[in-house]
């Protein structure tokens, strides 16, 4: 393997390091399609079929969060890069609360369609926390690469029985 090939380096103790611009394009990356998906999301939720408002966007928004968090943590392999889908859909989510200058909104607040906005900010909010939390709670994951050895998981520590002694 070359020197200018890989986007990993070896660190003492044998553990492999992602090189600070290959986080910050998953960083980029993931925030890109968090974005999109938000905005998609948002654009979604007057959806009608026949006259009958169709909450696709909470299945997407739940969807979504649980799953890019998971991804994000999965392909970077650092925790700080899954936080970034949900607090992506947050800034999308509430910025579409705001009225813009021209005087649209693009999240009311009455009728069935503001039963559903709500559902969506209540379940997509919900989901981004399940995401997160899952991810920062989890065991370190190992980075995944096309070439090479993944990185050694570390084992847990201390004596197993919860005391501190």
């Amino acid at each position: 393997m070359t020197q200018g090939t890989s986007a990993t380096r070896p660190a003492p103790g044998g553990r492999m390091l992602r090189r600070p611009w290959t986080l910050a394009g998953w960083g980029v990356t993931i925030v890109l399609v968090a974005g999109w998906l938000a905005l998609v999301e948002v654009f979604w939720l007057p959806l009608r079929v026949g006259g009958v408002v169709v909450p696709v966007s909470v299945l997407a928004a739940v969807a979504g969060n649980l799953l890019l968090a998971d991804a994000a943590h999965r392909l970077s392999g650092r925790r700080a890069v899954a936080v970034l889908p949900a607090v992506t859909w947050l800034v999308v989510a509430v910025g579409a609360t705001v009225r813009r200058p021209e005087g649209d909104l693009l999240l009311t607040g009455g009728g069935v369609l503001g039963a559903v906005n709500l559902g969506f900010l209540l379940f997509g909010v919900t989901a981004a926390a399940i995401g997160v939390g899952r991810a920062l709670a989890g065991p370190a994951r190992p980075r995944v690469s096309r070439g090479g050895p993944p990185a050694p998981v570390p084992g847990p520590t201390g004596s197993g029985n919860g005391g501190a002694r």
